[in-house]
């Protein structure tokens, strides 16, 4: 196989990322499709999860951080009766229970769901301990406790499908765990559980809607390509956008200091130049003082193919 020329390219793509690929295998499929010589992503899903994957390209990169802080959206099933080692149905089965008597009001459910609640990670997750990911030490046999956690349900809906199946809507902050809500859900009905199926429906701004699978996104001609990139710009979505005047707008290309209408209100903006170029993220600080905080390198104009929000 002719290795693949890879360039420089810059963009964000919305990925609708398949059952049993991981987000790594994805994101390469589509790193190859655009020869994107850097390439990451804005939050992982696991093997069995389907649905929205934000993949970053060259200097998007740098500002994938302010999407993994965002709130993200779920749906999926919950099965009833059983619960596994890894939380969904990978897992080996490690506990059973009956099942409810009845398929119980699931208001008050919900409710004691939503808003802060602490949940436990789970330990076959990515987070680390001494360096090593939880999840290689649950499978050398190693037992770990990993401690409680606040996290934020916006909203929680759920329904009963079957005796043993609950389908769940979920909006939440960034680091809920859904396995973790899954199991924490099927104890509250006096039972245990795990998910069944998880997809992913939406990632701060972004809607699955949006996306297109690697296999869509490969049928597509170079130019229909092309125009499913988007700017770094939509990755710090909750950042006011600031319009420099050119003078301005040079002093922050070269990465110095410089000033705004001192009236602009302090806090951190998305900078564009008066032709709407995105420049990076700039602090205003008192008296209109304007600091360089993470900048493109090279800038992208507001061209065809790079969508920008307003």
């Amino acid at each position: 196989m002719a290795r693949v020329p890879w360039r420089d390219v810059t963009g964000v793509v919305l990925v609708d990322k398949p059952l049993e690929v991981s987000s790594n295998a994805a994101l390469q499929q589509v790193r190859r499709l655009f020869r994107a010589r850097k390439a990451g992503h804005a939050g992982t899903l696991d093997p069995l999860a389907t649905g929205l994957l934000v993949v970053c390209f060259g200097e998007a990169t740098k500002f994938a951080g302010y999407l993994l802080e965002s709130h993200k959206h779920y749906e999926g099933t919950l099965r009833l009766g059983t619960r596994t080692a890894t939380g969904d149905v990978e897992g080996d089965v490690v506990e059973t229970a009956p099942l409810p008597g009845v398929m119980h009001d699931l208001v008050p459910v919900e409710q004691a769901f939503t808003g802060t609640i602490r949940q436990r990670p789970p330990v076959y997750s990515a987070l680390k301990r001494d360096g090593q990911p939880l999840y290689r030490l649950a499978r050398k046999g190693i037992e770990v406790e990993v401690p409680e956690r606040e996290v934020v349900i916006q909203r929680l809906v759920l329904s009963w499908r079957a005796p043993d199946l609950i389908a769940f809507d979920v909006e939440c902050g960034s680091g809920t765990y859904i396995r973790s809500l899954g199991e924490d859900i099927a104890r509250a009905l006096g039972t245990v559980g795990h998910l069944g199926g998880l997809r992913r429906t939406g990632s701060g701004p972004f809607r699955i809607a949006q996306a297109a699978t690697p296999a869509a996104l490969a049928a597509l001609d170079g130019p229909a390509l092309a125009h499913r990139l988007l700017s770094p710009a939509v990755l710090p979505y909750r950042l006011p956008a600031l319009a420099l005047a050119a003078e301005a707008a040079r002093d922050i290309a070269h990465g110095r200091r410089t000033r705004v209408n001192p009236r602009t209100a302090p806090g951190r903006y998305r900078l564009h130049d008066p032709e709407r170029v995105f420049l990076g993220i700039g602090a205003v600080g008192s008296e209109g003082a304007l600091t360089p905080v993470r900048l493109m390198s090279a800038p992208l104009p507001a061209v065809p193919g790079h969508s920008e929000p307003g």
